[in-house]
């Protein structure tokens, strides 16, 4: 490591590095719990429209993040109900804050979240389930002691995907959460920044840090898929 790049990553602001892992870790929660409930709803249960509801918790795969960044704002922000609700009773809006990158992030990551736990949930031998039934368990009972952990290297697989997709999330986050140094600024709106500004040293040294965090959550999230 040369002079310059060491006086580059001691004067180097790292809060976006912070907040993004921040932002991250809270958005896979949500994708995780909202996930594995639809996951286990879709492998399970058939009715009508089902095929048609998955699609729409899917679309956020293949639409421009600037929809669901849109999307968003049109649902939750200051002018629609809930956003004047939440402002009027609470004095809070998730707009230009961290918790709307949040949102945005969570949103973008249940679609992998959802997917894997599906599939999952779906190649759990139901025989096992039933089995445990015999044994006066309760449905939920059965789900905790047996469906979950013959399913669960499957649904961390895809956990860990989202994880990355929320860490890289910058289209919809940037329209609900904005760019504010220290507060909604994560790495990919800084390493955007960096560029706008002409900084191409700190672009790239912060680049090299999201593809070696992405690289290392894809590599372990390979070693849970080859368990499933």
């Amino acid at each position: 490591m040369n002079t310059t790049t060491a006086s580059l990553i001691a004067t180097t602001d790292w809060s976006p590095l912070v907040l993004s892992l921040q932002v991250a870790a809270v958005a896979t929660l949500l994708a995780l719990v909202v996930g594995v409930a639809l996951g286990w709803v879709f492998a399970r249960k058939q009715f009508v429209g089902s095929g048609v509801l998955e699609a729409v918790f899917m679309l956020p795969l293949v639409l421009p993040p600037t929809v669901i960044g849109y999307a968003i704002l049109v649902a939750a922000g200051r002018r629609s109900p809930l956003g004047a609700w939440l402002r009027e009773h609470f004095d809070y809006t998730i707009i230009f804050s961290w918790h709307g990158a949040v949102v945005a992030s969570a949103v973008v990551a249940l679609p992998l979240v959802l997917k894997s736990a599906s599939a999952a949930f779906s190649n759990v031998d139901r025989s096992l389930e039933a089995a445990a039934s015999t044994l006066r368990q309760s449905p939920f009972s059965v789900f905790l002691r047996v469906t979950l952990p013959l399913a669960w290297p499957g649904i961390l697989a895809g956990t860990l995907l989202a994880f990355a997709r929320a860490m890289g999330e910058f289209g919809a986050s940037l329209m609900v959460a904005g760019s504010i140094p220290k507060q909604t600024q994560t790495l990919s709106m800084a390493i955007y920044d960096a560029v706008q500004a002409g900084h191409d040293d700190l672009a790239l040294l912060l680049v090299v840090v999201t593809s070696v965090l992405s690289i290392a959550v894809l590599v372990v999230s390979n070693r849970f898929f080859s368990l499933r």
